[in-house]
């Protein structure tokens, strides 16, 4: 796949990204990248030397590298999956004859961007815009019949060249949740609630049961839940109703689901990419070392000591939460007390989840307001012309629901 931008002076060349060639060529713009302005704080990633890590576990992707003279000066990812877009009713009579209503979700094939960069000596040039647009060729290539990108509300220069130039419209708002994995072990709230690890096919088949018209649930969740990367499924439900012995299987569970229920998957982002904080001030850099010095020495106060950001650290990205009953608020918060603890047995600095700013179970998600970010925009457009369900129509312009299924494989 070629494509050519031509002015006076320059031509860009877009091809595929070839990994034989291109690697360390590609690292050294993302570093460039993702030095912040002078005097500012940046989020460093480290890739591991794997440009692709982060949509190699997706079904279809693909990445694009912008050419000039044999210089990387762009690089843009992308992947695609089927996914649930809307949700109808199914009617159908039982032995008796009497009509039995159950919904059922609609599924669309949808198209993801990230990881798009420009080298800052090449920005205003229109190559952002071209490595868009050849993706998105390739999306429709693929029968792709949407295509969405998550960028920061703040992030003026991504934003309009979405949604002004790319013909991108505002979708959703989900909000990122960050907690600092500290140096003590959280609360589960043991003597309350017991928290069981399920089976990858018990997960999916609890996920199939009561996600499946959740907007962004992926097909292939098994996939995700057989993955390499994938820590674990864990249920959270009253103490004395059930067990890891006792446990009867995720489907007759929801046929008898106790007063009160929760859910969370973990997904191992450290074996991905590791995070470093940059251009911290020599006095926030003391304040977090003194935090880490007092509760080393003051281990019985259990001070929330501010993990070291500034060297690299790990994450653990929670998924598909979810639950019902009146305390399952408070069982999300002994899911991630759990999740905490198992991201700090693996030496992470952070535990991380996004969520639907309508989610009624986000109220029980500990994070950090400094470190999270309440409005990440995410961005749809339609890249076919048909389609694929009438009573959907068209989803860019559907009302948002109360939950949203992050894939954790786009994180």
């Amino acid at each position: 796949m070629g494509e050519e931008l031509a002015n006076t002076t320059v031509v860009v060349v877009v091809r595929e990204f070839n990994p034989n060639k291109d690697r360390e060529k590609v690292e050294e713009v993302e570093k460039i990248c993702e030095v912040g302005p002078s005097g500012k704080i940046s989020l460093f990633t480290d890739l591991h030397g794997d440009p692709i890590c982060r949509v190699r576990n997706s079904p279809t992707f693909l990445m694009l590298v912008a050419v000039i003279d044999e210089e990387i000066v762009g690089m843009i990812r992308g992947c695609i999956k089927t996914v649930t877009c809307g949700k109808k009713q199914l009617h159908r009579k039982n032995n008796n004859d009497s009509d039995q209503t159950k919904q059922v979700p609609i599924y669309t094939k949808v198209a993801y961007i990230l990881g798009l960069r420009v080298s800052p000596s090449h920005r205003r040039m229109g190559i952002g815009l071209k490595l868009v647009q050849t993706m998105e060729q390739w999306f429709s290539e693929n029968e792709a019949e949407y295509s969405y990108i998550a960028t920061e509300n703040d992030n003026v220069a991504s934003v309009n060249l979405f949604t002004e130039k790319c013909g991108y419209s505002k979708f959703r708002t989900p909000s990122i949740l960050v907690n600092p994995v500290f140096a003590h072990k959280a609360k589960t709230f043991s003597n309350k609630f017991t928290i069981i690890k399920l089976t990858p096919n018990d997960a999916e088949s609890l996920y199939r049961s009561y996600f499946s018209t959740t907007e962004f649930f992926p097909r292939d969740i098994d996939s995700v839940l057989k993955n390499k990367l994938s820590v674990g499924t864990f249920v959270c439900v009253p103490r004395g109703s059930y067990n890891k012995v006792t446990w009867p299987g995720s489907d007759r569970f929801l046929l008898n689901p106790p007063s009160s229920w929760a859910v969370v998957s973990v997904w191992n982002c450290k074996d991905v990419f590791t995070l470093e904080v940059r251009g911290v001030s020599r006095m926030k850099r003391m304040f977090s070392t003194m935090t880490r010095f007092l509760d080393r020495a003051m281990p019985w106060f259990k001070l929330p000591s501010v993990p070291n950001f500034f060297k690299p650290f790990g994450l653990h990205f929670l998924y598909g939460l979810g639950g019902d009953g009146p305390e399952a608020v408070q069982m999300v918060r002994a899911l991630c007390g759990f999740a905490h603890n198992l991201a700090k047995d693996s030496g992470c600095g952070v535990v991380a989840t996004e969520v639907s700013s309508l989610e009624p179970l986000r109220f029980g998600v500990p994070h950090w307001k400094m470190l999270s970010c309440e409005e990440d925009l995410w961005c749809i457009k339609r890249v076919a012309e048909d389609y694929s369900d009438g009573s959907v129509g068209d989803w860019t312009k559907s009302a948002p629901g109360l939950s949203i299924f992050v894939d954790p494989r786009e994180f």
